[in-house]
């Protein structure tokens, strides 16, 4: 039986909201701190005191002139920081974007991490990577 692979979400959809809630615990989940955002998130943080770094809510800043492509790329080096391979083992193999449209910057910059499997969905794309030998 193949084991389930490791996978982050990653939310540049400011008005979110709500919605996080149905993300369900024990995947991590990165998402863009605005107001809607950040009020599901503080309520979540407060449900769900187990979820540490690896399985919990991360916000981070919104720039307010980024577009939700800007805002991704803004956060990759530090979502591969704490779910790669220098912190996890096995690091994260999927990275679900939701509020973001696959666009060939997207896709180069990701291919550059590892990720080479692109798949669009209506709220957003899946990027995979195979998992590192070692």
């Amino acid at each position: 039986m193949a084991a389930v692979p490791y996978k982050v979400y990653v939310v540049v959809d400011r008005a979110f909201g709500e919605r996080l809630a149905n993300l369900g615990p024990g995947v991590p989940v990165w998402i863009v701190n605005t107001p809607p955002n950040k009020k599901v998130a503080c309520r979540l943080w407060e449900e769900r005191p187990w979820d540490g770094h690896l399985t919990g809510i991360t916000t981070f800043r919104d720039m307010d002139f980024s577009s939700p492509e800007e805002l991704l790329l803004q956060e990759l080096d530090a979502i591969e920081l704490h779910h790669g391979s220098y912190s996890a083992n096995p690091p994260y193999t999927v990275l679900e974007v939701l509020g973001a449209v696959l666009s060939p910057r997207i896709e180069s910059e990701l291919s550059s991490y590892g990720f080479s499997e692109f798949q669009p969905s209506p709220a957003g794309f899946r990027a995979m990577r195979p998992e590192p030998l070692d």
